[in-house]
């Protein structure tokens, strides 16, 4: 069997490249870096290919793709999101039109207006979003679902692991003395995902006999967002305690903050969005049974156990 995969040079897509080449599996990487350690890539071939740029040249033949190329900040122009995850998701499909096409989504385009319980899969994509990340992710779900009926779509929700750029360091940055300052009453469940889990169902999606469907991805249960914080702060050695402002004041500061960094013109994200604090704020959680029951899903609990050297 021979798989490609998109966004190979980063932290998902260099994970499943190494899982994949650990099965025995033919894997061809692509990501937009010119030159990737093979390492990260569990020895995968390689080649340099920014999808939001253009199509892929020669494209060879493979039996399935697992895209995980996206921009993933919840901060930017919103052309560059669609470029990135629209555009370039439409250059993957077209690239290799005949092989089976697992999309790596995000739980983020569910509705981010409500809390998220225990939610199916029939209740996302939705109408309205926060931002153009949640936008374009969605508008990229609805692209490949139309042009393959046998694709698969994978929804995880806040990837963390060894090689994390997005939540481990988001939470480290937001600590300040002895205090971490977080949003909502730290009771409020999560379901997280991590990157041994995610890439497990990918592999699952990429190579298994279930050809097609929508799929949650997350680890075996949720978590009280309080204890998932004090474990990491704990895994990392930080003498440090959560302490919870409460949404409804939260919120209208956060909006307030991302308008003055826009007047401002400033590229860098503020440290407080409405996206991040509508993710970790209010429950989160996601049905994975079609996963566990169709998929053949067998997921790991939530650990932040080696954090320290992430």
């Amino acid at each position: 069997m021979r798989v490609a995969v998109t966004g190979a040079s980063g932290f998902v897509g260099g994970a499943v490249c190494r899982a994949l080449t650990g099965q025995g599996v033919e894997t061809l990487a692509f990501g937009r870096r010119a030159e990737v350690a093979p390492g990260h890539l569990g020895g995968a071939a390689y080649r340099s290919w920014d999808l939001a740029r253009g199509p892929l040249r020669d494209a060879p033949e493979v039996d399935a793709v697992v895209h995980c190329a996206g921009s993933v900040t919840d901060w930017g122009p919103a052309a560059g999101f669609f470029a990135v995850n629209l555009d370039g998701t439409r250059r993957a499909l077209a690239a290799f039109p005949g092989a089976r096409f697992v999309h790596v989504s995000t739980a983020s385009v569910y509705d981010p207006f409500r809390p998220t319980v225990r939610a199916t899969e029939d209740q996302a994509p939705v109408a309205r979003y926060l931002n153009a990340y949640g936008a374009s992710k969605a508008a990229a779900e609805r692209a490949v679902l139309r042009a393959r009926r046998d694709a698969i779509v994978l929804r995880p929700h806040a990837v963390y692991g060894p090689g994390d750029t997005t939540l481990l360091p988001r939470v480290l940055s937001s600590v300040r003395g002895p205090l971490l300052p977080a949003v909502g009453t730290g009771r409020q469940p999560v379901s997280l995902t991590s990157v041994a889990n995610l890439v497990r169902a990918c592999v699952l999606a990429a190579t298994g006999p279930v050809a097609s469907g929508i799929f949650n991805v997350t680890d075996a249960e949720p978590v009280v967002l309080d204890d998932a914080l004090r474990a990491i702060l704990a895994e990392r050695g930080i003498r440090a305690r959560p302490v919870y402002a409460p949404h409804r004041l939260a919120h209208p500061l956060a909006a307030a903050v991302e308008g003055a960094f826009l007047l401002a013109r400033r590229p860098e994200p503020p440290r407080l969005t409405r996206y991040a604090i509508g993710h970790l704020a209010v429950e989160r959680t996601l049905d994975i049974s079609a996963a566990r029951d169709v998929l053949g899903y067998v997921p790991a609990p939530t650990s932040f156990a080696g954090a320290a050297d992430w």
